[in-house]
């Protein structure tokens, strides 16, 4: 029975539309200032009371203070259900990119990890074969011993020559030519040879370089290639805090890339530098194999020529001691021959001393120095 008397207004609504609402303004609820009834000047006759208007004011005040409360959270939690779906749109986005970005790492991480792994192979096959060119140098160095014994051993031998016969000949001028070359040729095989041996240190650690770049290179994409599989259902993640700062020894991808372009350029510098060096050893074994060689003919040349003046000479000499020795015989006959002669002319001689001595026993003046004296 009280609610007409008590409700002289339209009941206040139980939800209003939040778009329908109107801008809240807080107003000073009225009958409460100085002059209301609920002053001083009531004390005593209506203690803690109010008047029915006051009543309905409080109310009214109460239903839109509660209406613009509930449209204010409606709207905080349209805000907070769109910023969700923004913070989920870009977490979205971000973990796409992320993932693309990932994938294009990948193929950058593969490019130079086979780039890589291609000069460290082409540098390991240069290093094979400059091995075997450093055998063939050891193997010729070894071998360069034999011909300089031989000449040592003929020039000593030449030595024991007798007499006039220890002459420095065409012979021994080619074999002091060639000992001489056959040293020089071992200097220059030996300096080769500590030369190939420096350049195989250097492509040993070039490629050690180029193998420690490739292993890192593998694990990273390992590594990157793990997290691109990583997804909100997987169940390997996890929280880590301190994951996202940077470590002071990081680098820049123009720095990594460069890191990976310097170590494939060193690595060609050293391959090329092997090649070259090759192409030397291929040389330097053919000009003194062929110098050796045209040194060895020459000296067979010399012995050749040598041995036909020997022979010659020689033949010579036999002759000459053929016809001496004739001569020697004719002439020991005609020794005999003339020791005959002598002996033949003692009876003349006896006759002519024996005449001479009878004369000399003539008498007188008839010893006279006549003709027949001086006959």
């Amino acid at each position: 029975m009280s609610a007409p008397v008590l409700v002289s207004s339209p009941p206040a609504p139980q939800s209003v539309p939040v778009g329908s609402l109107p801008a809240v303004s807080v107003q000073e609820a009225a009958n409460t200032g100085q002059h209301s009834s609920s002053g001083l000047a009531t004390a005593g006759f209506r203690t803690a009371r109010y008047l029915l208007e006051e009543w309905q004011q409080g109310s009214y005040t109460a239903f839109y203070r509660a209406a613009a409360d509930r449209d204010s959270s409606e709207r905080a939690r349209a805000q907070d259900k769109q910023l969700a779906a923004e913070a989920e749109a870009r977490a979205q986005r971000s973990q796409a990119d992320g993932t693309r970005k990932l994938g294009e790492r990948l193929l950058d991480i593969h490019y130079w990890r086979s780039e890589l792994a291609r000069e460290s192979g082409e540098l390991a096959a240069e290093t094979e074969l400059l091995l075997q060119q450093r055998d063939r140098l050891e193997r010729a160095l070894d071998t360069s011993e034999i011909p300089l014994s031989i000449a040592s051993d003929n020039l000593q031998c030449r030595e024991r020559r007798q007499g006039a016969e220890l002459v420095r000949d065409g012979v021994e001028v080619e074999l002091l030519q060639e000992v001489e070359l056959i040293r020089n040729i071992q200097e220059l095989l030996k300096r080769t040879l500590e030369q190939t041996i420096q350049q195989i240190r250097m492509n040993r650690a070039a490629k050690e370089t180029l193998e420690m770049d490739w292993s890192d290179k593998v694990e990273a994409y390992e590594i990157d290639d793990k997290n691109g599989r990583y997804n909100n259902q997987s169940t390997e993640i996890q929280f880590h805090p301190n994951s996202s700062k940077y470590e002071d020894n990081t680098t820049t991808p123009d720095s990594w890339a460069q890191f990976s372009h310097d170590n494939i350029y060193k690595a060609e510098r050293e391959r090329l530098a092997s090649i070259n060096l090759r192409s030397l050893i291929d040389n330097i074994l053919q000009d003194t194999s062929q110098d050796m060689r045209t040194q060895c003919g020459a000296v067979d040349h010399a012995f050749a020529k040598r041995c036909e003046e020997v022979e010659d000479a020689r033949n010579k000499l036999e002759m000459h001691l053929k016809k001496t020795l004739g001569e020697i015989g004719d002439q020991e006959n005609n020794i005999a021959f003339l020791k005959q002669a002598i002996k033949d002319k003692e009876a003349p001689m006896k006759v002519a001393q024996t005449r001479l001595y009878q004369r000399s026993y003539r008498p007188n003046v008839e010893l006279c120095r006549d003709p027949v004296q001086f006959r």
